[in-house]
């Protein structure tokens, strides 16, 4: 009887393993490289362009552009210059690629996942997670991050120079971090608060390439205002 119900529970753990692999394949695209292409999130869609209003998708808020008064203008016409040179580009799917993408970076930087962090970031960026990832290890440190929601995202700037598009997005997201250090004592952030966040993270990707990724190629936070 124990073997049985053992042998039942392999391939209920098989089954599950495989319906997830599937997700991620369908979920996520693909890179290029002398490895074997690894998934990526941002990939142009087939759908014919989507209207620019706010989506509630899952009760977290989807925006397809960051309001600017003072940069309006320059945005849409960095749309319409996308748009012309990419017409399968939709912000909305973009939008929800991007906040895919924004878990998946986050929690493979925590982890150390540099196979999944190599597939999502540009090459200079990821030069810079992964020097980030070895002296924490060198440390001894690990770090825990829990992205509890997103609770906005809204593509900003959007630019094309010659045939590379890049793509500003503005998260604002509630989380979890904790570092600890090799005693697994806390030495930073606080495991019972939640704080809410804001990041601004610029995506690239040349429309021309058959290649259809967008890549992250840069993170900041956003300027206090001077008020």
């Amino acid at each position: 009887m124990g073997d049985g119900f053992a042998f039942f529970d392999l391939i209920i753990f098989a089954m599950l393993a495989g319906y997830l692999v599937f997700q991620l394949r369908r979920v996520l695209g693909r890179r290029t490289g002398h490895q074997q292409r690894r998934p990526n999130v941002l990939t142009r869609n087939q759908q014919d362009a989507a209207d620019n209003d706010n989506d509630a998708v899952g009760g977290e808020r989807t925006t397809a552009y960051l309001p600017s008064s003072d940069s309006e203008d320059e945005e849409l016409s960095g749309q319409t210059r996308l748009s012309a040179e990419d017409p399968d580009f939709d912000p909305r799917t973009f939008v929800q690629g991007a906040k895919a993408a924004f878990e998946w970076i986050v929690t493979a930087f925590a982890r150390g996942d540099r196979d999944t962090l190599r597939g999502l970031l540009g090459p200079s960026l990821y030069k810079d997670f992964e020097a980030a990832i070895t002296q924490r290890e060198q440390a001894g440190e690990t770090l825990e991050t829990t992205v509890a929601s997103i609770k906005s995202a809204s593509i900003g700037d959007v630019r094309l120079e010659g045939t590379i598009a890049t793509i500003t997005v503005e998260f604002i997201t509630d989380q979890v971090k904790v570092v600890r250090d090799s005693t697994d004592t806390v030495i930073e952030g606080d495991p019972h608060r939640i704080e809410t966040l804001t990041d601004l993270w610029v995506f690239s990707r040349d429309v021309r390439s058959p290649d259809p990724n967008w890549h992250l190629i840069a993170t900041q936070e956003p300027e206090d205002d001077p008020d």
